[in-house]
């Protein structure tokens, strides 16, 4: 059932994006409720970083219109925060955890501007909310692949973002700090946060999101996970082996 796009969370219709000459997104349309957490799926190179990018506001619609809580996203900028598949964090550079999650109020509030006693009351409350309080002093090119994708989920928090856009956050992360991580997730939107996450893995769906958008550029199926994982979806998504593939690591069987 439609929700309206004073009503979503997130609204995206007709939404097409060409890069070059290529024309990676075509037709993008579905809407996202508030305090839901939605996963998006699809092959390598099927656009699910493109649509992240055209959410945030960072690539052109060729055609088509994106409503953050109703309004466009150069109106809403501070809603959104974006986690990208690949970080731009110096990992040579001896960044401890906090420090990570301090670049988060340094985009929201300025480079310019010393950080204030609300500043680290925020920084501290996001590391906490992601079970890495502890670990805040640790320098984040030694932590696992999981510890590091919490501070990165603590520095979006730290934006004070109503909605989060996660790209790939279960790359190089093991299976239980996946759920370690989705855990937390779910916490975050009982809070009242809205999270979008790309993910390339089927791995129990149901168990880990509300509603699951499957794009090839194009939309494949939008809905709850037991719905929308059916065999000519998962060919239209990863070929004549993608039916295979979802009833060996999805949830559809």
């Amino acid at each position: 059932m439609a929700i309206g796009e004073q009503n979503a969370a997130l609204f995206v219709e007709d939404v097409s994006v060409k890069l070059g000459e290529s024309l990676v997104l075509s037709d993008i349309t579905f809407q996202v409720r508030p305090y839901s957490l939605l996963g998006v799926v699809g092959p390598n190179g099927g656009g699910k970083s493109t649509l992240f990018n055209a959410i945030a506001g960072i690539y052109k619609l060729n055609t088509g219109r994106v409503l953050v809580y109703g309004q466009p996203p150069d109106k809403a900028r501070g809603k959104i925060a974006y986690v990208p598949q690949r970080e731009d964090v110096n990992w040579r550079f001896p960044l401890t955890a906090k420090d990570v999650v301090a670049l988060g109020r340094s985009r929201k509030i300025g480079w310019l501007r010393r950080a204030s006693k609300n500043d680290t009351e925020i920084v501290q409350a996001s590391l906490k909310r992601v079970g890495m309080w502890e670990e805040r002093e640790s320098l984040i090119n030694e932590l696992s692949g999981g510890q590091r994708q919490r501070v990165f989920v603590a520095r979006a928090l730290a934006q004070e973002a109503d909605i989060l856009l996660l790209d790939e956050a279960f790359s190089g992360v093991d299976v239980a700090s996946q759920e370690g991580l989705v855990t937390v997730l779910r916490a975050l939107r009982d809070d009242g946060k809205t999270i979008l996450m790309a993910t390339h893995d089927l791995t129990n769906m149901a168990e880990r999101f509300d509603e699951v958008l499957a794009i090839n550029h194009h939309v494949c199926a939008f809905g709850s996970p037991e719905t929308a994982f059916t065999p000519e979806v998962l060919e239209e998504l990863y070929g004549a082996h993608g039916v295979v593939f979802g009833n060996g690591g999805g949830d559809h069987s």
